[in-house]
């Protein structure tokens, strides 16, 4: 089967000729039919997980979010049967049997379910990794029908989940974009309003809109510094969430709110929580760019330099 590989840590990404892995016990061999790209596939290959205790092999092959179709089952497997279509997150142990290939191995009881009926593979290998952060971001944010939520770096695949479930929350979302098609974007996908943070100093428009302050925040792009200023917005008792791990939690807990650094924990009930939203027609799936396994060095290339665009989705 043909699958994107490194042969060692930080090595380079090379579309390899490679064995279908074997099924195993509890496990469940995929059909991988799309997959979908994210910053931690290539944080793995450079070893965010190698702390002696996460067991890799080599050639390692990249990637988590995944859909396809079970090929076969292995001994014990009772939640799925051959033919049955999934999605999810492909990770587990050993890292190096992820979705960037013709074929994958994963545990039954690994982050994964059954795809929704009414989106394509491609859609659905977008959602894991980024729907299932945007929920969580919210469930532990805990605001309530009619807050101000600021999301900085709503346009990636996070911020755009986490727009439309916050409206559906019946939250005021404030979305940052850089340009006019984005804003536009943003408005459709449910924000109240869009603030070009390229225009002017992003505290100074949300201070001009709300002197009294915000309820809560998602940081999906800032540097520390940025961060700080935009907690300056937040009320008392607010809460602010970062998935760039640059949060000082022991100043948020002195300045009276809630929050920290955030890390998504992946699981088949929060997908299936995601897949009924989905089912309901009410989020849109944003995919911006589908790609061969043949060009997904470059991809990953430019998501190293931050020079990618939107939600890049491989079609197997």
């Amino acid at each position: 089967m043909k699958a994107v590989a490194v042969s060692e840590f930080k090595g380079t990404p090379t579309v390899m000729d490679l064995p279908v892995p074997g099924v195993r016990p509890h496990t469940v061999l995929i059909k991988v039919q799309a997959a979908g790209m994210n910053p931690f596939d290539w944080k793995m290959v450079d070893g965010i997980m190698n702390d002696g205790k996460m067991k890799h092999q080599f050639p390692l092959i990249m990637g988590v979010d995944g859909a396809g179709i079970v090929e076969e089952v292995g001994e014990g497997v009772t939640r799925f049967k051959k033919g049955d279509k999934i999605y999810g997150q492909f990770i587990h142990s050993p890292i190096g049997e992820g979705s960037y290939a013709e074929y994958a191995i994963v545990p039954e009881k690994a982050s994964i379910t059954f795809a929704p009926a009414n989106i394509s593979a491609a859609e659905a290998a977008a959602v894991p990794t980024a729907g299932m952060t945007a929920q969580q971001l919210l469930e532990h944010l805990a605001l309530k029908k009619g807050d101000v939520l600021l999301i900085n770096g709503a346009t990636g695949g996070v911020g755009s989940f986490a727009t439309q479930l916050a409206a559906l929350q019946g939250l005021r979302v404030i979305a940052t974009a850089s340009d006019e098609a984005n804003a536009d974007r943003m408005k459709r996908l449910g924000a109240e309003i869009v603030l070009n943070y390229k225009e002017k100093p992003l505290t100074e428009q949300v201070k001009a809109l709300f002197p009294e302050g915000i309820d809560g925040l998602i940081d999906l792009a800032g540097k520390a510094p940025d961060l700080k200023a935009n907690i300056e917005l937040l009320k008392k008792g607010g809460a602010v969430y970062t998935t760039m791990f640059v949060a000082d939690e022991a100043a948020i807990k002195e300045e009276g709110l809630r929050g920290g650094n955030f890390e998504t924990q992946g699981s088949a009930v929060s997908l299936d929580a995601l897949s009924k939203i989905i089912e309901s027609g009410k989020l849109t799936i944003p995919v911006e760019n589908r790609i061969s396994l043949e060009e997904v060095p470059e991809a990953v290339e430019l998501s190293r330099a931050a020079k990618g665009k939107g939600k890049t989705v491989i079609i197997i």
